[in-house]
């Protein structure tokens, strides 16, 4: 029982006495945490983030126009110190003109590589007006007219009119006609005959 209790005092004494496995710092990855895709920037702006990484040597901060083709950068501002959560550089707008822009953090590593963080979109608007945001327009629903039933209204059947007396009939011309012709021939022939018996 004694060397029981003794071999485990000792075993507690080694676990006490052994020396503390060190636990491996992790590095903080680049970053740009200020301003936010999409900012709008007047004036003098602080750019926040973090440039500290394991193997760090150099940060590079660069702006380029947004969607040149050329993939140009300018250089804002150069740093042989690492940052952690603090001020990269100070970039004051007002030494570009109005547009849109991408901001680039490069960190030049030990191995000779380089890790790129990128914000884009930022809006440089110190001599034009920031555009706000249209609020979404509600469109109200239009409102069911209601169903109309359409029922015809019955017309009384007209009298029929007494036909007019004065109306000139086909059969009514052809006996004029022929009427007229046989007083005509019977003129001519009274006439003819008159002037006959005066010859005599």
């Amino acid at each position: 029982m004694l060397r029981r209790t003794v071999s485990i005092l000792g075993l507690l004494v080694f676990v006490a006495a052994a020396p503390a496995c060190p636990v491996a710092a992790q590095s903080a990855a680049p970053a740009i945490r200020s301003p936010a895709p999409g900012d709008a920037l007047q004036g003098t702006v602080s750019l926040d983030g973090t440039s500290q990484v394991d193997g760090f040597v150099s940060a590079e901060i660069d702006f380029a126009y947004h969607g040149d083709p050329t993939g140009t950068w300018f250089t804002l501002q150069t740093s042989l110190q690492p940052v952690t959560d603090g001020v990269l550089a100070l970039w004051d707008t007002t030494a570009v003109s109005d547009g849109t822009y991408d901001l680039r953090l490069r960190v030049s590593l030990s191995n000779g590589q380089t890790v790129d963080v990128i914000v884009p979109d930022l809006r440089v608007r110190n001599y034009t007006p920031i555009e706000t945001a249209t609020p979404t327009q509600v469109i109200p629903q239009a409102t069911p007219l209601p169903t109309v039933t359409l029922t015809a209204t019955p017309y009384p059947t007209p009298t029929p009119l007494p036909g007019n007396p004065a109306v000139i009939t086909p059969g009514s011309v052809g006996t004029s006609l022929g009427v007229g012709g046989l007083v005509t021939i019977l003129f001519l022939a009274l006439l003819g005959l008159y002037l006959r018996a005066r010859r005599k």
